[in-house]
Parts: C-alpha cells; sequence; structure tokens
C-alpha cells in the first residue's frame, strides 16, 4: 500500500514534533517522496507528489512564493519544524496553503529531519520492493503453468490462491466454466450466477465492488476472468487477472476449441464428484447450474453408447471422433428443449445428467423422445452404426444423479451387445439376467457352459428346434401356449420336444434343466446377436 500524507503524520517520530494540522488538504494522497529543503524556491527541484519537510526559512521570507512554488510543482504539502526560522504561522499562511490545495502541519518540537526522512523512505522503499517482489512471483507463477501446458481450472486456481480471492471464469453467456473458491463459498458464489455477472458492468445489484478482465485476444473475448467480491488493492487484483488472461497456456485452449472448453468445465464437475473430490450437495449444484444444468425436482443419468465401422488406433483420431459424438448428443439434448452436463467417458460413450422438461406429457414421454432423437441424429454422425440410451433411476440430488451414470452406463453395455431392439431407451429392468450374461459372454467359463449345455442340439443342425426351445423357455415351459403360438397340433410338437429333450439328454419340464438351458442360450444370443428364425407352420 502506499503511503499517504496522513500516514506520514501519525508516524511517532513525527508525533514526537507535537505536529499541528493547518490544512488537511491533499490527506489521503500517497506521497512519492520526503524531500528537505530551505530555499525559497524548490520548484526546479521537484518532480511531484513530494512532502516537503522545513524550517521555515524559505516560507518566513517570501510565503507566497514559497507555497506557489510547491504548488507548480506538484508537491502535497509541507511540514514546518517551529523555533529556529520561524516561531508561529500567520493565518494568512494557512488561507493561502488551503487555496493552493497544499497540506500544511507545523510541529511545535524539534526532530531530526533525518530520522524522519529514514522511517517515511523506508517504507516507501519497502512498499515498492513488495510490488517488485508480487509482479515476480506472479510472472513466475503464470510462466511455469504455461511451460507445463496447464489447465484452464489450473490457472484459475493459481491467481485465486495467489491474491487469497475466489476466482471465476465465464464465457460470453455467463456461465461459470471454471471456479476456485472454498466449498461452502462456492455455493454462495454461484447462485443466480447468471443474472449478478450480467449486472457487473453497470455495478447494478453490489456488482460494483468486482474486478474483472476480459479473456480472448482483442477483438475475439471469448469471456471474463472475474474476482466478485471487495478487493482492498484493486490495481494488484487486476494484474494478476490480467496475466491469467494472458497465460499462453490458456490461449492454446482458447485457440484449440472455444466449445471444448464448456465441455471440459461439464466433464471435471461430473469426474469430480464421482472420484469423491466433490461430495457437498450445495456446491455440486451451484456449479452445474451455473454450467447451464436448469433447476429441476429430479436429474435423470444417461449414458450414450454408439457401435462403429471400422476401428481407429489413432488416440488423436479417437478424441476427436469422441469430441464430435459429444457434440451430437448435447446438440440433440438441447435442442429438443432440455439441459445437461455432458463427458465423454471413453471410446464411444457419452455420460450426461439431464434435466428433462416433462410438461404434460410426462418424464417417460419425454425420455423416450430424446431416445428416438437420439437414435435418428447419430446414424448422421461419421462411422456410427448404431446407438442405444440407457437411463438410470432419476435422483433429487445433483451428486447422487451422477453417481447413477454407472448404472447407466453398465445398461448402455449389455443393451448394445444385445440383439437390436426398436426399444427408445433401455433401464436396468430391460437387461436384467440377460445383461449378466451379455457381460459375462467372453468368459471362457461361460462360453463352456454355454456350449456344453447346447453343443448336441447345435451340432444336429437344425435351426427351427433351437427356436423351438427358445420360445419354449420363454413361455415357461407352457405346451399348449406354445402350440399356439406356433400355429401347430399339440401332439405334433409335443413330438418334437421330445427330440429335443432325447438330443439334449435332459428332462425339460425340470425347472433347473429350463433355467440352465435359458442362460445358454442367452450366452449364445449374446455371442452373436442372432434374431429368432422364422419358424415351421407345423
Amino acid at each position: 500500500m502506499d503511503v499517504t500524507v496522513g500516514e506520514v503524520i501519525d508516524l511517532p517520530v513525527v508525533q514526537r514534533g507535537s505536529p499541528e494540522v493547518l490544512s488537511a488538504c491533499r490527506w489521503g494522497d500517497p506521497i512519492r517522496w520526503l524531500h528537505v529543503g530551505e530555499v525559497a524556491d524548490l520548484s526546479s527541484l521537484l518532480q511531484g507528489g513530494e512532502l516537503v519537510l522545513t524550517t521555515g526559512v524559505g516560507l518566513g521570507r517570501a510565503p507566497r512564493r514559497y507555497l506557489q512554488g510547491l504548488a507548480d510543482a506538484g508537491a502535497l504539502g509541507v511540514v514546518v519544524e517551529l523555533g529556529t526560522a520561524l516561531t508561529e504561522l500567520p493565518d494568512a499562511v494557512t488561507d493561502l496553503a488551503r487555496q493552493l490545495d497544499l497540506a500544511l502541519v507545523a510541529l511545535h518540537r524539534q526532530v531530526r529531519f533525518v530520522d524522519v526522512t529514514e522511517a517515511v523512505h523506508r517504507r516507501i522503499v519497502a512498499e515498492q520492493y513488495e510490488e517488485v517482489a508480487f509482479d515476480r512471483r506472479v510472472h513466475e507463477a503464470f510462466t511455469e503453468l504455461s511451460m507445463k501446458r496447464a489447465s484452464v481450472a489450473g490457472i484459475v486456481d493459481a491467481a485465486a490462491r495467489i491474491l487469497e480471492l475466489p476466482v471465476v471464469l465465464e464465457d460470453l453467456a455467463h456461465q461459470a466454466i471454471a471456479v476456485s473458491a472454498s466449498g461452502a463459498e462456492t455455493a454462495t458464489l454461484l447462485d443466480d450466477w447468471e443474472l449478478r455477472s450480467r449486472r457487473a458492468p453497470t455495478g447494478a445489484g453490489g456488482a460494483e465492488h468486482w474486478v474483472l478482465t476480459p479473456v480472448g485476444p482483442r477483438g475475439e473475448e471469448w469471456g471474463r476472468l472475474i474476482v466478485p467480491t471487495a478487493a482492498d488493492n484493486r490495481a494488484r487484483v487486476l494484474m494478476v487477472l490480467e496475466r491469467a488472461s494472458a497465460a499462453p497456456a490458456l490461449n492454446r485452449m482458447i485457440e484449440r476449441s472455444r466449445s471444448g472448453l464448456h465441455q471440459q468445465a461439464q466433464s471435471g464437475l461430473i469426474d469430480d464428484v464421482v472420484q469423491g473430490r466433490i461430495s457437498d450437495e450445495r456446491e455440486a449444484a451451484a456449479r452445474a447450474h451455473a454450467l447451464g444444468l436448469r433447476k429441476a425436482t429430479r436429474y435423470f443419468p444417461v449414458v450414450v453408447r454408439v457401435e462403429r465401422s471400422g476401428a481407429a488406433t489413432d488416440p488423436v483420431a479417437v478424441q476427436r471422433r469422441n469430441v464430435v459424438l459429444l457434440d451430437a448428443v448435447a446438440h440433440t439434448v438441447n435442442a429438443a428443449g432440455h439441459t445437461g452436463l455432458f463427458s465423454s467417458r471413453r471410446d464411444g460413450e457419452i455420460a450426461a445428467l439431464l434435466a428433462v422438461t416433462a410438461g404434460r406429457t410426462g418424464a417417460d414421454k419425454a425420455l423416450a423422445d430424446i431416445g428416438e432423437r437420439l437414435r435418428h441424429d447419430l446414424r448422421r454422425v461419421a462411422g456410427v452404426t448404431r446407438s442405444v440410451c440407457a437411463v438410470a433411476a432419476a435422483e433429487a440430488e445433483i451428486t447422487e444423479a451422477i453417481r447413477g451414470l454407472a448404472e447407466a452406463g453398465h445398461v448402455a453395455e449389455v443393451a448394445l451387445a444385445m440383439p437390436d431392439s426398436p426399444r427408445r431407451y433401455f433401464r436396468a429392468s430391460d437387461v436384467r439376467l440377460r445383461g449378466l450374461m451379455t457381460l459375462l459372454r467372453d468368459d471362457p467359463r461361460v462360453q463352456r457352459f454355454a456350449e456344453t449345455e447346447l453343443k448336441p442340439l447345435l451340432d444336429r443342425g437344425v435351426p427351427a428346434d433351437v427356436e423351438i426351445l427358445r420360445e419354449y423357455l420363454s413361455l415357461a415351459g407352457n405346451k399348449a401356449a406354445l402350440a399356439q403360438r406356433l400355429h401347430i397340433s399339440r401332439p405334433a410338437l409335443y413330438k418334437r420336444l421330445a427330440t429335443i429333450a432325447e438330443t439334449l439328454g435332459v428332462d425339460l419340464d425340470d425347472a433347473e434343466s429350463m433355467t440352465s438351458l435359458a442362460v445358454a442360450l442367452m450366452v449364445f444370443d449374446a455371442r452373436r446377436r442372432i434374431e429368432p428364425a422364422s419358424l415351421p407352420d407345423n
């Protein structure tokens, strides 16, 4: 902080001189230097911003000329030690000092001028040195971050750490991309962020205390770095924000993908909750809403998985096509009137936390519409041959809904491994045991079990018998219902079932045998993804 005229007079070394303030003009102005002088005209010796210390020799000889010279040179005022050259200061001198906007202080006791100048100059130099040292620390911190190619969040964290104040990075839509603040403070800080941020440039709504700087090349600004609280040293805060916004690492990210920063922030929030770095619901909700997720009574964990033609081995190509897939999913959801947080979890899989606009049709209809739109839109993404949408149980809390993405991911993996289905979205109840068998289909032990159970029937080479067995098991052994479904007579059906039982060497009416065969067929179907063949008419 700068040393002001008033702070100089308050110093103990000056107070020993029993100072009397005759003119308090310029009292809060910072002084550049303390100058001792006795000549009648000091104007040629001053540069502006000085406080003059004198015994009054020049002032006593020609007070108007002396004070006018100080004012013309830009001095802030004069401290006069009475007793040597002057015993008192006439009222006219005081009036003149006030007219010229100069501070005027009389010392009624003798003090050592060298002690005063040493004390003042030590403080001035110390303040200047501290500013230089602080500037160097800031420069070194952001240079190191640039060398390490730090993330946007890392740069924001560094700025907050240096300033010991919260820092927010937002985009042009006033959505908070990155936030660095304590957990409890984050929720309060981001409450109704968009509206408060929009008021910030005009100073409305208490935002006059904010310190902010644009981010991005001149004419291509894409966001702002903000300290959304009152700051004691606004100049220092602004300097740090400007250094942070100019960090080369941040600029590289800007050039790479403007929209990618927003998606990285959404993905980062999901990862923070999944990894346990954020467990407080208020903080998670505040960050989610600041990233564009609409407030809702329930949030749906959704995972979309796709199959692609051909395999990409280049990591850059894989990342690029997953970015395209994420953009497509986010665009489809937003175009349908819903909001969400989106994250690319692995190749071909997109996780999303949705706030669904249900309306009068209800959430199920809205989810079905989303699933149908995704099925249609993702067909147009290069290389995508098939897609599935899986939904886990809705939750009232965002943190719990994000944790539900694990269940949705499992359901999506199973659904994609199952035969293609017209179902627009899948839940856990849609996969059940078949889902487990689908996940385990590549386990050699499971394959061996299925092969042992079905081998005699498969080796016989009559596909229709396999279909009859599948239908029989799906009807829990109800032969009358099976005959009606297959449109064949009961005697003919009994004969076919007896042949199948004899081939397999099992009792088809035994519950355990039926269960084993049903599981084996699930594994068989999962590995081949076969569709039921047409059955014979008799």
